[in-house]
């Protein structure tokens, strides 16, 4: 069997350059990159036989285990993050209140010159 070789590796990679072009050939690798972990998921999964299945279970309830904590600290935060949004919706709702009032009372004070 013939490897490819640098010469080769060099000469693909300069003819996918002229094909696909200096903007496509990032988005082409990444493709790549994701199909083949994808297909080596795939045939992880079927290779995996019924012992380690059984054996993965004790796992999996780890693994949720870790996750209903996960999913408490996020809706801890999520708490946080809403109760201070609110907590900044009132106090520009309250600033809002506070510049009509003073705008109003410098309209008032203008009208009361105008008059005087």
């Amino acid at each position: 069997m013939s490897t490819i070789g640098i010469p080769g590796l060099i000469l693909i990679l300069v003819l996918a350059l002229v094909l696909f072009g200096p903007k496509k050939l990032p988005e082409l690798g990444r493709a790549v990159g994701h199909t083949l972990k994808e297909f080596k998921n795939a045939t992880r999964g079927l290779t995996r036989d019924d012992d380690e299945e059984e054996e993965a279970k004790p796992k999996d309830q780890q693994q949720q285990a870790k996750t209903a904590v996960v999913t408490e600290k996020d809706a801890f935060d999520r708490e946080k993050m809403e109760r201070e949004i609110r907590e900044r919706l009132e106090r520009e709702r309250l600033e809002k209140e506070i510049r009509e009032k003073l705008e109003q009372e410098r309209l008032q004070a203008e009208n009361a010159q105008h008059k005087a």
